[in-house]
């Protein structure tokens, strides 16, 4: 990993000090307190350090401090192997040694070996992630794969950053909703299988749950019956059990099934079958030590005015349990099961209050690791015409809407008459459909609302996940093309970083100096959509230099080399970023 700016913060650290003890101040200015920015301009360099903050400590104006640190940076009589520096206003501006940099950069990026792209600001912690929790009475829909590849993503960067990432995935496989799907097959179902029928077995399933809906309107005992189905499997009826097995198990084979296509995968499965006693039991035991109380009609409640919350119930009059008890008990069972030091929960805005009572109720049962509990919460993904209702069947199918994107992209090589080309193009058809949905879920920051589009996300120009696999064909056939010279004009040049000077070479440089710190600061925000924007400059850095700078028709042999090896740099990380972000690479497009 390339640092430009610690060196700097270093040498201007010091400078400062020399200054503080000129003005007879014994304090001393610590380099983590040196603030770096870039330059609106490249003519005004490449890294600015404001000494706004230093002039109640020095009693004198920003301005006068720049001056005095440049004055003392002169005086250690460097030569400019690392840059040069003025003081401009309140700034000093450094503007660093473009050869050496390049150097410095290409040496990682060209060294396989060299775990360039990987900052280690997490190494040591284990955190798991969870996602997805899909329920087993439907398919997986758009706003699971928006939870989907934010839960992926985001583990694969706290990988990147050193961190043990377990991935898990809570099936909510029981209550009054999987009753309902359960009810509707026991009476229309007729004995009929997915297999039967022809269908993939959550669409199936997910078609029962329709189908109570539609009951509902029928005959007002439809509700009363789900419910009598919810305390019989309570009861553990052997019917009723058994009815549920067989309709899990078809779920739970056609997710995976989608799981598999999206690139999605867990470590662990937890089932909220398996959970729910648990958290029965923590806090029956805690209501026996006044941390919980019992009402007049038998339900168990927390109150929890005094941590500006509300009054909650965790056990229903009849003692059933609820999403919170259940929360309550798979916590637990995780921190026993793998000892976490972070737990991260990726699930949508709506249960923010949610999490906010679970996090504090399980800090007043006594467990230290609550302070480290984290709801990465996201908007939700809505249609030009409003929300979508499993229940009425208005969802974005999952794989439905996968099917039609592989159809688009299908289309547009055979309009361009790529299949040749492409070699496979069903498989890259596939792969454009995921880049494209992945990179338009993902490009937003979690926190926002965003409309879905499909044409919109396959487009092949501007900021879509399609030009940014174009971009990474684009380089690979450059490559490629270097490969196959047989004239070997190339055979003579070397590789002399010192030539990359110009402001598109610089440029795109940069960027891919700056890469393993933006990771590390998308973990730090836990913000996916950081690594979608770099890779959309580095894309749009290395299309300017591709445009401006000739390469396999350099001027000389040791700049077309040179500016091979910036390309291949380029291509490493634009791989390694879009890996980051479940974007399928495609080395030919």
């Amino acid at each position: 990993m390339v640092d430009f700016k610690e060196p700097w913060k270093i040498r201007i650290a010091g400078a400062l000090n020399k200054l503080l003890l000129e003005s007879g101040n014994t304090g001393l200015i610590e380099t983590a307190q040196i603030i770096v920015e870039i330059p609106p301009k490249l003519e005004m360099g490449d890294l600015g350090f404001p000494m706004f903050s230093f002039a109640k400590v020095l009693k004198k104006g920003p301005p006068c401090i720049a001056q005095g640190v440049a004055a003392k940076l002169a005086e250690e009589k460097r030569n400019s192997a690392e840059g040069t520096f003025t003081a401009e206003g309140p700034y000093v501006n450094v503007r660093l040694n473009r050869g050496k940099a390049a150097a410095e950069v290409l040496e990682k990026l060209l060294d396989e070996h060299t775990p360039y792209c990987r900052p280690e600001t997490l190494k040591g912690s284990r955190i798991m992630v969870e996602f997805s929790s899909p329920n087993t009475n439907k398919p997986l829909h758009l706003g699971h794969l928006r939870n989907d590849v934010l839960g992926e993503s985001i583990s694969r960067i706290l990988k990147a950053c050193g961190a043990e990432v377990q991935k898990v995935c809570i099936i909510n496989d029981r209550g009054i909703h999987i009753c309902k799907s359960m009810l509707a097959y026991r009476e229309h179902g007729e004995g009929k299988t997915p297999e039967s029928e022809g269908i993939k077995s959550d669409h199936f399933v997910g078609n029962w749950y329709v189908k109570f809906s539609q009951m509902t309107q029928e005959s007002p005992k439809a509700e009363e019956g789900a419910q009598e189905m919810l305390r019989k499997w309570e009861a553990g009826d052997t019917e009723t059990i058994a009815l549920w097995k067989r309709m899990n198990h078809w779920t739970l084979e056609g997710m995976k099934e989608t799981y598999r296509r999206t690139g999605i995968s867990f470590d662990q499965y937890y089932f909220e079958s398996e959970t729910y006693l648990k958290g029965k039991n923590e806090i029956l035991k805690a209501l026996e030590q006044g941390i919980f109380h019992r009402a007049e009609d038998g339900s168990v409640w927390i109150d929890l005015t005094e941590e500006q919350l509300d009054k909650k119930v965790l056990l229903r009059k009849d003692g059933t349990s609820l999403y919170i008890t259940q929360d309550i008990g798979t916590a637990i069972y995780r921190q026993q099961d793998w000892p976490f030091d972070h737990l991260v929960y990726v699930v949508g805005s709506e249960q923010q209050y949610h999490f906010k009572v679970l996090f504090t109720i399980l800090d007043k049962l006594g467990f230290g690791w609550a302070k480290n509990l984290y709801h990465l919460s996201y908007g939700m993904v809505n249609l030009r015409d409003g929300k979508m209702k499993s229940r009425e069947g208005t969802v974005v199918d999952a794989d439905a809407l996968l099917d039609s994107l592989k159809a688009l992209a299908f289309k547009e090589i055979q309009r361009k008459e790529r299949e040749n080309a492409v070699g496979d193009p069903e498989a890259t058809a596939e792969k454009i459909a995921l880049g494209a949905l992945h990179y338009y879920l993902i490009q937003v920051s979690p926190v926002r609302d965003m409309l879905f589009n499909p044409q919109e996300s396959l487009s092949f120009n501007g900021n879509t996940g399609p030009y940014l696999q174009y971009m990474g064909a684009r380089i690979s056939s450059l490559l490629r093309k270097d490969s196959q010279r047989n004239e070997g004009d190339l055979s003579t040049g070397a590789f002399k970083p010192e030539l990359l000077t110009s402001d598109a070479e610089w440029e795109l440089l940069k960027t891919l100096e700056s890469y393993p710190s933006l990771v590390a600061n998308a973990a730090a925000a836990m913000d996916p959509s950081l690594v979608a924007g770099y890779l959309y400059e580095l894309s749009k850095g290395f299309s300017r230099f591709y445009h401006d700078c000739p390469i396999l028709r350099a001027e000389n042999p040791d700049l077309a080399v040179s500016r091979l090896c910036l390309a291949q740099g380029a291509l490493r990380v634009l791989r390694e970023a879009l890996e980051l972000i479940c974007i399928p690479f495609l080395e030919t497009m």
